[in-house]
């Protein structure tokens, strides 16, 4: 029994190679709070080779909840931390990705805070986990379904085929439950190994752009479910139920009160806070369609169509391949496909950067890139787009090269060169594709640079990107805080860095303020969003009170943070804490990467970056004459030597060595990770002094 509140107190790590369970006490843990900070303990515990490739059987994939899974604390409740070995990015590193929905919950209800796996069965396998029991299930029968009919097969197994909203006996069990089982299954393009697979869960959640869908597929794991009537004790029920309802009144968009709201937050806060709409970059207002939320969300930011299709889809996925002719409607059609058949959509350069390379001459069918019979007059219609997914799955022609992504797929057909500099193809780092300007939104793309992957984080960037956009851009009204007043209040809720930290000015760009977004940027997340896992949108997203009808708008995400800590585990936390905890869980990250080779010459954006004047024409705050504005990054590149010397002076403010970018044993020491500067120190990789 855990004694920590908000722990059920037990770890799984299943070998699939001699098929043996072993059972970890959690309370050790503890002290990594969950989420990533547990998961990357754990992998650091329990992957005795961190220098392996991503098919290696020895490769460790770890599904990390936290004390808030399972529970009412808003956009905290669902959300599972992954981490392992990616297949996806170049280079292949230790990386992360997430998954809300139902996983956590169902972990914990299923009697475990965290679930490991290693090895690689012989034959096809999913694992049953049901009330602290695991069993190992042929799959042979499943390999091949999609996400869809694999996760329905499951259920019907488990529950004996009941239907939502009846009850049902947990198998082996006296107790009846009408919760679903929770199943994460990969899809057949994970079988064949393509990096582009996702673990997918329900119906579009989807753990896509680390390649672990491919990690699965070659250890012959199809599926993990997850059932239970487990329980865990709640330090201070009656006080998590006052801070969710204290911050339902203050943040959350009120459907029967509309007028409460300055502007409508269907545009002004990015679609996420009207329930139904969602995040879907698209107007669907001639469906009717309801609210879809993740375990224990208020928000409900997802959509559920009367045909299904698309259902939960957000975002860029509905982007994917479609052109002007019925383009909502392609949309929904590709975004049905994609989620079914596990495919990462934020590859979502693919069929344009193919339609690129046949418009230049050097794909079509018979050509050195090969597309078989796909019809390039139907471009940008449902049609094509299937075409090019079926190929992709079944890695057939130029599919197969695009299963692996984009980047490896120009790699092996001898384009990425030239198309990386010119900027036809924008992957700015690690083979992820451009998210926002790396040259302008610096915060953002450094942030990733220093990290392993694009860090999709949108805590900064729903003020400094969209605000502007929303406001200036679209509805042609002034925004809701002048520039001057938005840095501020941006300052006001990081814990009082100074407001010259969001300045996105190019005289900017290199200054040691930039250095202190990046600082703390990468300290928070690690924390708030990625251990404990509050929804970058719903949590993050939310960093200003947008809801607030007295038009203060500061809300203090953090110490609210910290209040539901106390009521969950009993156990108090201060801010600053929690920043520490981050820059451990950071600097652990850290050691992992350096261990697989990492150095400071590694950290280099695609040429383009540097090269090519910045295309967008977007606004940000900038401090310009003396005075704070909104003004464009319109033509800006990203210059090598000043970039360069930021990343020395970055280092340095992380207490890392400068000429190589690896921790000093003097801050791991100061982290409480003394085992790991030992490790590094044996291989040859701790960084030297830096005083």
């Amino acid at each position: 029994m855990a004694e920590t509140k908000g722990w059920v107190g037990k770890i799984a790590h299943v070998d699939l190679t001699t098929r043996q369970v072993r059972i970890i006490d959690s309370e050790p843990y503890v002290q990594w709070l969950g989420g990533h900070g547990l998961a990357s303990a754990l992998f650091w515990d329990f992957c005795e080779d961190k220098t392996i490739k991503p098919f290696d059987p020895r490769n460790l994939i770890v599904v990390a909840g936290n004390p808030f899974s399972g529970t009412l604390v808003p956009t905290a409740g669902a959300r599972a931390e992954i981490t392992g070995i990616g297949a996806f990015a170049d280079h292949e590193w230790y990386t992360r990705s997430s998954m809300g929905g139902r996983i956590a919950g169902g972990m914990k209800r299923a009697g475990f805070d965290a679930f490991m796996v290693t090895g690689r069965s012989e034959t096809p396998v999913w694992i049953n986990v049901i009330d602290g029991v695991i069993t190992f299930e042929d799959a042979s029968g499943l390999w091949g379904l999609d996400a869809w009919d694999t996760q329905k097969q499951i259920m019907d197994q488990i529950t004996g085929g009941a239907k939502d909203g009846e009850w049902y006996r947990v198998p082996g069990s006296k107790h009846m439950t009408m919760s679903r089982p929770a199943v994460m299954c990969i899809t057949p393009i994970s079988e064949r190994l393509g990096r582009i697979g996702g673990i997918v869960h329900d119906a579009n959640h989807i753990a896509a752009q680390t390649g672990f869908g491919a990690v699965w597929g070659s250890k012959n794991l199809k599926a993990v479910s997850f059932t239970g009537t487990q329980t865990f004790g709640i330090a201070d029920p009656t006080r998590l139920l006052a801070l969710r309802r204290e911050l339902y009144i203050r943040r959350d968009y009120k459907i029967d009160r509309p007028d409460e709201v300055p502007y409508d937050p269907f545009v002004q806060y990015h679609q996420y806070n009207i329930p139904g709409q969602g995040n879907v970059l698209g107007n669907f207002n001639y469906l009717p369609h309801r609210p879809e939320a993740c375990e224990g969300c208020p928000t409900a930011c997802r959509s559920i169509f009367p045909d299904s299709k698309a259902n939960e889809a957000y975002c860029i996925v509905l982007s994917w391949g479609r052109g002007n002719i019925d383009s909502e409607e392609t949309g929904r059609k590709n975004a049905d496909l994609l989620n079914r058949w596990g495919i990462n959509a934020w590859e979502v350069d693919t069929p344009t950067y193919l339609y690129s390379l046949y418009k230049r001459g050097l794909a079509g069918p018979g050509k050195k890139i090969d597309t078989g019979d796909l019809d390039f007059k139907k471009f940008g219609t449902h049609e094509f787009a299937r075409a090019l997914m079926e190929k992709m799955v079944k890695r057939e022609d130029c599919g197969d090269q695009l299963a692996d992504g984009v980047v490896r797929a120009a790699k092996a057909w001898g384009t990425w060169e030239e198309d990386s500099t010119t900027g036809e193809l924008t992957h700015p780092q690690w083979g992820y594709g451009e998210h926002y300007s790396p040259q302008v939104e610096t915060d953002w793309s450094f942030g990733s640079i220093f990290g392993e992957r694009d860090i999709n984080e949108h805590s900064f960037n729903h003020w400094v990107y969209w605000m502007p956009k929303a406001t200036i851009t679209l509805l042609h009204i002034p925004p809701m805080l002048t520039a001057e007043g938005l840095v501020n209040m941006l300052s006001r809720t990081a814990n009082g860095l100074d407001p010259r930290c969001w300045d996105y000015s190019e005289e900017n760009a290199y200054s040691d303020y930039r250095i202190e977004c990046v600082y703390y940027y990468r300290h928070w997340t690690r924390v708030w969003e990625q251990s404990l896992t509050f929804c970058d949108w719903g949590w993050g997203g939310a960093r200003i009170n947008v809801n607030d009808p007295y038009h203060d708008y500061f809300i203090d995400l953090d110490d609210y943070g910290c209040q539901l800590y106390k009521a969950v585990t009993g156990l108090d936390m201060t801010k600053e804490e929690s920043y520490e905890i981050g820059r451990r869980i950071w600097n652990l990250d850290k050691a992992i990467w350096v261990l697989q080779g990492r150095h400071r010459d590694d950290e280099v954006f695609a040429n383009y970056v540097y090269e090519r004047p910045n295309p967008e024409d977007a606004l940000y705050p900038m401090y310009i004459n003396g005075e704070w504005t909104y003004a464009s990054g319109k033509g800006r590149v990203l210059d090598r030597e000043k970039f360069e010397d930021f990343k020395g002076r970055y280092y340095q403010r992380e207490g890392w060595d400068p000429a190589t970018g690896w921790p000093t044993r003097k801050t791991l020491e100061e982290l409480n990770l003394k085992q790991v500067a030992d490790t590094l120190e044996a291989a040859g990789k701790l960084g030297a002094a830096n005083d």
